[in-house]
């Protein structure tokens, strides 16, 4: 009796030491986004009174962007998310404070000038940053602050796309592949609903969407398939913009010049190849993006098959030349307006539905986080597309295989049991290969096709002397 009365003692004063800390934090952290979003609704405003297109200021607008991250927060560099998981797996979750105010800056000035990035990298990093920073004040223990960064992340994530729920999993499911932490699930749950309410309560509105798609009660096999269809089509996707994503960083960091060189170089290619094809693929794309979950197919004429490609082309431009931001709302933009092309060839009388499920299916297949990228087709579109978006989000997580946008996210299980797959490696240090047995299986069955076309062989020759 004294045992349990003990452990339920501890695990009490455990609740409410965390029920405190991720409610300030997550207050806290609502406010900083909060201030970060409306300099940013500011800024793109103001666009408006330049005497010439804003992505003219591209080119400058970058090599201002690597300036001020290269001097002031090195560690603030890229696409947000990324940093967080860098920093929660090989650093204890320590966060230099001056990151947030110049991912904040840097940020702005990428989406100002028309950068393709989101809003969500920054969010990640700057709830992550502050979680830290207070983490490091208060003299937390490596376990405490590791926690609170989570926190962080889950609060800077509800609090730009107004998800608290998805914002919370997301914060526990993106760190490592097919591992949730559920030590961390309450405090991330409370720091997440606490950032939404904040910035709701200081003026953030959120944009929900409503598809007008109802569930059917009788039984849809026929959509079913294609839902299932759409997730394998979604994984291939995912896989394609991964791929484009880091053959194209990985060819820009291997140029021998100045950074410098490379971000007006850069820049100056975005403007030329926007100047060519349209200013639908620069910023952040949320018209594009409302236009493709739109059921009123009128605004539909502006989408193109090829979208998706170019909207990929343009981020990894951005963030390899040296841009900050996100990398999810261009996902979000590539994901809908797959999901449209997807929805017109095959089911038109259900196109914006299957635009929702490229929406997060493309989220769930590239981050990793299948259960995440469901409860946000829940939370942005309503309960009607629940099991459809479980089923499309989980085919496309597996279809994608062990990559991720985020590289160092760490592996915790395989996508199949034919494959040997090293537990606990970063994805991007992963070495895939069939199991041995498998290996076998493949060997014999080669032996058996190559004696039956012996044998064949054979008959024929027979068959030719007689």
């Amino acid at each position: 009796m004294q045992r349990h009365i003990t452990e339920q003692t501890a695990i009490f004063f455990s609740v409410t030491k965390w029920v405190f800390l991720s409610s300030v934090i997550g207050i806290v952290i609502g406010a900083v986004v909060t201030f970060f979003l409306k300099i940013l609704e500011y800024s793109e405003n103001s666009r408006d009174l330049l005497p010439f297109p804003h992505y003219y200021l591209l080119p400058f607008a970058l090599v201002a962007t690597v300036w001020l991250v290269k001097t002031f927060a090195p560690s603030a560099q890229g696409h947000g998310t990324e940093k967080v998981i860098e920093a929660v797996h090989k650093k204890d979750g320590k966060i230099d404070i001056s990151v947030i105010p110049v991912k904040l800056l840097a940020t702005v000035l990428t989406i100002f000038s028309g950068g393709s990035v989101g809003k969500e990298g920054p969010g990640a990093q700057i709830g992550a940053g502050v979680a830290s920073g207070i983490s490091s004040l208060l003299k937390f223990r490596k376990g405490d602050r590791k926690k609170l960064v989570i926190c962080g992340i889950s609060a800077g994530f509800a609090s730009v796309f107004g998800t608290p729920v998805a914002g919370a999993i997301f914060g526990v499911e993106v760190l490592i592949i097919g591992l949730i932490m559920y030590d961390v699930l309450l405090p991330s749950f409370i720091a997440g609903f606490a950032a939404f309410t904040t910035a709701q309560f200081l003026g953030i509105q959120y944009t929900y969407y409503n598809l007008h798609f109802f569930q059917d009660i009788s039984l849809n096999v026929k959509l079913i398939l294609l839902v299932m269809v759409a997730g394998l089509f979604f994984g291939i996707i995912s896989d394609i913009v991964i791929t484009i994503v880091q053959k194209i960083e990985s060819f820009i960091k291997k140029i021998k010049v100045s950074i410098y060189l490379k971000a007006f170089t850069g820049g100056s290619i975005l403007v030329i190849i926007t100047l060519i094809v349209g200013t639908q693929y620069i910023g952040l794309g949320l018209d594009t993006i409302s236009n493709a979950l739109n059921p009123n197919l009128v605004y539909s004429n502006d989408l193109h098959w090829y979208d998706f490609i170019l909207k990929t082309i343009f981020t990894a431009l951005t963030l390899g030349s040296g841009g900050s931001g996100g990398i999810i709302t261009p996902i979000f933009y590539i994901g809908a307006t797959s999901g449209h092309t997807f929805g017109t060839l095959f089911s038109p009388e259900h196109i914006t539905l299957f635009a929702a499920l490229g929406f997060v299916s493309v989220v769930s297949a590239t981050t990793n986080t299948p259960i995440a990228s469901t409860i946000m087709a829940i939370e942005l579109f309503g309960i009607d597309i629940a099991h459809y978006a479980a089923l499309s989000a989980v085919i496309s997580f597996l279809i994608s295989g062990h990559r991720s946008i985020f590289s160092t996210q760490i592996i915790s299980m395989k996508k199949s049991e034919m494959l040997s797959v090293k537990i606990g490696e970063e994805v991007e240090h992963i070495n895939i290969e069939l199991e041995e047995y498998e290996q076998n299986k493949i060997e014999k069955i080669k032996q058996r096709i190559k004696r039956k076309k012996e044998e064949l062989a054979k008959k024929k020759n027979k068959k030719y002397k007689e």
